[in-house]
């Protein structure tokens, strides 16, 4: 099974899109932000994460979803039967994603959770 667990939104300017955020949707740090990226979590609890991740291109397809699995590989490969494609990705060390694309293009990650 699938959830959503982070909208990812590229962002130019890490520190203000932390500010706007955080006031426009009355979310928090979820913990100190690195460099490139932060997780803002709602106040009250529940609801969806907002991933913000510094981009340098000036291209609009500039988010994607996060979608947690609790079985990775056997999701990946129904996600491959349902039509979607491996994107070649420079992974680091343990990397706990896969990169893929939907029918449309667009990039998606599945994250082991």
């Amino acid at each position: 099974m699938l959830t959503i667990g982070s909208l990812v939104w590229g962002v130019t300017d890490l520190q203000r899109a932390i500010a706007f955020w955080t006031a426009a949707l009355n979310y928090r740090l979820r913990n100190e932000p690195d460099d490139d990226w932060a997780v803002l979590i709602p106040q009250a609890g529940h609801g969806a994460q907002l991933a913000l991740k510094v981009v340098t291109s000036d291209k609009a397809k500039r988010h994607h979803l996060d979608l947690y699995a609790t079985d990775q590989a056997a999701e990946v490969e129904r996600l491959l039967e349902l039509g979607a494609q491996r994107v070649a990705w420079h992974y680091g060390k343990d990397p706990d994603f896969v990169v893929l694309r939907d029918p449309d293009g667009n990039n998606f990650c599945v994250v082991q959770k």
